[in-house]
């Protein structure tokens, strides 16, 4: 019962931060976006003691500082590159999570297309990226690539539904980046808020439900 109340307590919360980013008022913002991901915290929170406890503080450590993410990237001033280290930090604990028992091998079903992706990101958005933001955006890159590769090989490995949460996850985290990235370096897109926020709620959702 408690998941589905956090769960449905984090799609209206979303659901009004979205609304907010379009329509305002700028307090909705502010309150509905670190409450989305602090409901989504709680739920992985809540989930039973996994075999392994590391997986899930390695989650919880992922969602604390994708939290902090979020309050650097809503703040008032331009906060991007703090909250980019944050989100590479989330990542960090992802990748630490999703190698547990999963020895680093290269699947080439899985990672040929992650190559290409990032290639086609790299190209798209390097040009258009800042001189002295280049090596954090490129860096950040890398890192959450190797995040879904390492969701790949979890899922390729062990197997299972929560494995499978994981790596669906990963990959919506990659895309809703990707968009923004999009949006803020290359050429901004009145969809943007819509498709950013709501693939990047969902992917932290299905993360935590990995647990």
């Amino acid at each position: 019962m408690l998941p589905t109340i956090l769960t449905l307590a984090a799609l209206l919360s979303g659901s009004l931060h979205i609304r907010a980013e379009y329509r305002g008022p700028q307090w909705h913002i502010y309150l509905f976006k670190p409450l989305t991901t602090s409901l989504i915290i709680l739920l992985a929170l809540s989930a039973p003691p996994p075999a392994t406890p590391f997986y899930k503080i390695a989650i919880l450590l992922g969602l604390l500082f994708s939290l902090g993410g979020d309050i650097f990237l809503m703040l008032p001033s331009d906060r991007f590159i703090a909250g980019l280290a944050s989100f590479l930090v989330a990542h960090l604990w992802y990748i630490g999570a999703f190698s547990l028992n999963t020895p680093a091998l290269l699947t080439s079903w899985g990672l040929l297309p992650l190559l290409l992706y990032g290639a086609a990101m790299f190209a798209l958005l390097l040009p258009h990226v800042p001189g002295k933001m280049k090596l954090p955006v490129s860096l950040y890159m890398v890192v959450i690539l190797s995040m879904v590769w390492r969701a790949v090989e979890q899922l390729a490995q062990v197997g299972g539904t929560a494995a499978a949460l994981a790596l669906t996850g990963a990959v919506l985290f990659a895309i809703s980046d990707s968009l923004l990235a999009l949006n803020r370096f290359r050429q901004p897109f009145r969809l943007a808020r819509l498709l950013v926020l709501g693939s990047y709620f969902l992917a932290q959702w299905l993360i935590a439900l990995s647990v």
